[in-house]
């Protein structure tokens, strides 16, 4: 059932919001919300970037004030002044960066029960043993298996996601918020995270889930809600709940309905032969040819980085051969692949790819300084227009390229940071997660560029998310557990089959790309 207007307010609601308002100046981010949260319920909120998802969430946990519209907390008025007056309260939120929520260099035990330690009345002095006698009956309560004395910073993402969780539930809140927290976890620790989540939610409490990843939907949701534009677009709660229409919700349009005109290619540019991506694993066949782009689509654990680091110079494969354009290729370092002609745009642009202290202009033209200079000197004349050029043409909304490259929005950035892997021809191109933390309109213009510019040379564009994949694909081709289980032509696409590919419901199978 899809129900785009109001919500009542019912017995059991934990946390009701109405007529949400908030705006940034002229900028009218939240336009009069409507939501109910239900006692011993998972509620899963949808929207694509700069739908209004972390504005609507950072109002509710105490990091805005609403400009209008009102809040009540288990029937009482509900108006938190920050985020410490949104736990005392009891909202709780856990954020999409896990170190948020625990102190890293602390270990388990002190984390879990950091928060009895500091409240008034505690007292200066703190037996070890009854301390961790305690973390103990935390750790045992949620289901949580790791050693009380290791320092949280040593922990895989998954224990630092429960350690987070856990102390958040240490508050025993009325309402839990869990933004994307399966984004940095494999599927196996995804599955111990559910589990959790499942044990919570038969205590009663109301939990806000949010992710469009459709393995945590299909397998968590009780109910679906949709943001589009600051608003909600759609409401679903009828079992068997209709992912593929909430979907539709999101972004406006059905995600087989996308404005692709397939290219099949022409020349095979690239070819993996026999390749493995670790040992044990079935071998990779696949064949990336000029002017189409690849998207590689897997969940986390899927082998689409491993890949990546392949492809990049940065790991060696298992076993097997690489071949461009029919000559042998074996990048034995980042270097080797550069000087072939295979450029990439990792992912986390933050860790990995911007240097802050630099300008635009040198962010952008930082891997080909050298065909910028002359006699060693670089011509800072050359290096701007090449910069100006590109900002043109990707849409890049700056003063000037010498500006800072922190004056810049988040998406601005990543354009930024494709932009300079755009500078010179590349013969293949590798875009890691090229939409991360960027918002539709961002995405929809560096796709339409990667597109345009997609002949001479194969792209490969490794994603997790399908409909990011519809937008800019020829073809989709689906990892699982370190194979190909998958492949798509993006035209007239069997959504159901590609959803089961990339959750695993599906044996292998042979390509259905010509």
């Amino acid at each position: 059932m899809t129900d785009t207007k109001g919500e009542e307010t019912v017995a059991g609601d934990a946390l009701n919001v109405i007529g949400l308002q908030k705006s940034f100046g002229k900028n009218h981010v939240i336009r009069g919300i409507d939501l109910s949260l239900r006692t011993g319920s998972v509620t899963v909120l949808m929207g694509a970037n700069g739908a209004g998802k972390s504005t609507l969430v950072k109002i509710i946990c105490g990091h805005h004030a609403a400009d209008g519209g009102t809040m009540t907390l288990a029937g009482a008025p509900f108006a938190p002044t920050d985020a410490a007056d949104a736990i005392t309260q009891g909202v709780v939120t856990v954020h999409q960066s896990i170190d948020d929520g625990v102190i890293p260099d602390l270990d388990v035990a002190n984390n879990l029960m950091l928060d009895r330690l500091v409240e008034r009345g505690h007292g200066l002095f703190v037996r070890e043993k009854r301390l961790r006698e305690e973390a103990a009956k935390v750790a045992s309560a949620m289901g949580i298996e790791v050693n009380l004395r290791a320092r949280v910073s040593d922990l895989s993402v998954a224990d630092r996601q429960m350690i987070a969780i856990a102390r958040a539930m240490a508050r025993a809140p009325k309402v839990l918020i869990l933004d994307e927290p399966t984004s940095s976890l494999s599927a196996t620790e995804a599955d111990r995270l559910f589990a959790l989540i499942d044990r919570l939610r038969d205590q009663g409490v109301a939990i806000l889930y949010i992710s469009h990843r459709m393995s945590d939907i299909r397998r968590l949701a009780d109910r679906i809600i949709v943001m589009r534009d600051g608003a909600i677009s759609g409401s679903f709660e009828t079992a068997p709940l209709d992912y593929e229409a909430a979907v539709t919700a999101m972004l406006g349009h059905r995600m087989t309905e996308v404005d692709v005109e397939v290219a099949p290619g022409t020349a095979p540019i690239l070819q993996l032969r026999r390749l493995q991506l670790a040992p044990g694993a079935a071998p990779i066949e696949l064949e990336a040819r000029d002017g189409e782009v690849v998207a590689l689509v897997g969940l986390l654990g899927s082998g689409k980085s491993k890949l990546a680091e392949i492809l990049f110079g940065i790991s060696p494969p298992a076993r097997g051969e690489m071949e461009i354009a029919g000559s042998p290729y074996r990048p034995s370092s980042v270097p080797d692949a550069i000087a072939e002609g295979v450029f990439m745009s990792p992912k986390d642009r933050g860790a990995n790819a911007v240097i802050p202290d630099f300008d635009i202009a040198d962010n952008m033209t930082l891997p080909f300084l050298r065909s910028l200079s002359a006699a060693s000197f670089l011509s800072a004349k050359r290096q701007r227009a090449r910069a100006d050029s590109m900002v043109d043409q990707l849409g890049i909304v700056c003063q000037s390229v010498s500006d800072g490259i922190g004056t810049l929005s988040g998406g601005n950035q990543q354009k930024v940071m494709i932009a300079r892997w755009l500078l010179q021809p590349a013969r293949v191109l590798l875009l890691d997660e090229p939409f991360q933390g960027v918002d539709i309109g961002a995405r929809r213009d560096i796709g339409r560029h990667i597109r345009a510019t997609a002949q001479g040379r194969a792209t490969l564009v490794f994603l997790a998310e399908i409909d990011e994949a519809l937008e800019i694909a020829d073809r989709i081709v689906v990892l699982h557990e370190s194979e190909i289980v998958g492949e798509h032509r993006n035209q007239d696409i069997d959504l159901a089959a590609l959803v089961s590919n990339i959750s695993g419901a599906a044996a292998p199978q042979s390509g259905s790309a010509p």
